[in-house]
């Protein structure tokens, strides 16, 4: 039987298809390389890879043979460009999911996991936790909640087993240093690495709950293979559970720095209470940010394949 990841040449993905690896997982990986990444991970010694679109129904169904688990990553991950582009966004975020829930309840798939977004707690209190209700700010964060109501409906209606993983601000190796789906810590690296000053968005005092994409890959395992206790189609989260300013991550990597105006539609702070996956899933992060930013500062970034 194989675990399925969708956008699994990615980011997040492929470091989530090397960890099922790790675990004795056969998986297969699809991914239709739109992201714009600085470079796609194709793991082609022990990963069936597969270049398909999540939305086409007729490509899709046919790469579910002998599938026990669903990983469902690929979407349209970013802030801004939902925000130019809203139609491709709920496109790719509620009909591509709804279309992969399709394939896996038709296939018998065990558990669907699907990976959300803190963003859906927009403004609310903080520590955000999974009993506040939506407060979408942008097309982004609006599609993506859209798309875990669709993972609740297939529990309820369909009986498919589904959870619901929202991500707070993911980080770590591979991650993208340009381009649309870069996040702050990428774009800090490439900016330091060519000795560009590090662009802070509005004042830098903007709180963000860095979660290692290591301890994500971890949560997406557990959310698999752990009884679910009745929390069958719930949320979530998965964060630090604590907060680290934009301001201390710059000051950590460089201290050639300038401020760019604060983006429209974008949070101010995100902190993730991680008590509910803690009790039900047994998840804790393992790894702190500035511990494993701390020992770059005087040291060119290293290559994401050279890290340890």
């Amino acid at each position: 039987m194989y675990s399925l990841v969708t956008g699994g040449a990615g980011f997040i993905g492929s470091n989530l298809v090397d960890y099922l690896v790790s675990r004795g997982e056969s998986v297969i990986c699809i991914d239709n390389k739109s992201a714009n990444n600085d470079k796609f991970y194709w793991n082609s010694d022990k990963v069936i890879n597969i270049e398909a679109d999540i939305c086409n129904y007729k490509e899709l169904k046919n790469c579910f043979t002998n599938v026990k688990h669903v990983y469902h990553l690929a979407a349209e991950s970013r802030l801004q460009p939902a925000i130019e582009n809203p139609i491709q966004a709920v496109y790719r975020n509620c009909v591509g999911t709804a279309t992969v829930l399709q394939c896996a309840r038709e296939a018998g798939v065990k558990r669907f996991i699907y990976s959300s977004t803190s963003s859906g707690y927009g403004n609310n209190p903080v520590p955000n936790v999974e009993t506040q209700p939506d407060d979408c700010l942008n097309p982004y964060s609006a599609s993506k909640v859209a798309a875990e109501k669709f993972c609740k409906m297939y529990t309820n209606l369909y009986g498919l087993e589904t959870v619901v993983l929202r991500y707070f601000n993911v980080y770590g190796d591979r991650s993208p240093t340009k381009g649309q789906y870069a996040p702050v810590i990428g774009i800090f690296q490439r900016q330091r690495d060519a000795g560009e000053p590090l662009t802070i968005v509005g004042d830098g005092s903007q709180r963000r709950d860095f979660v290692h994409v290591r301890d994500v890959a971890r949560a997406n395992y557990l959310a698999a293979i752990m009884p679910l206790k009745g929390h069958a189609g719930e949320v979530f989260n998965v964060g630090s559970g604590k907060c680290v300013s934009v301001q201390d991550i710059a000051d950590e990597i460089s201290d050639n720095q300038t401020y760019i105006p604060k983006r429209p539609g974008e949070m101010n702070v995100t902190y993730a209470n991680i008590s509910k996956i803690a009790s039900v899933l047994g998840w804790m992060p393992e790894i702190d940010v500035l511990e494993w930013i701390s020992p770059l500062r005087d040291l060119k970034w290293m290559k994401e394949d050279d890290r340890i």
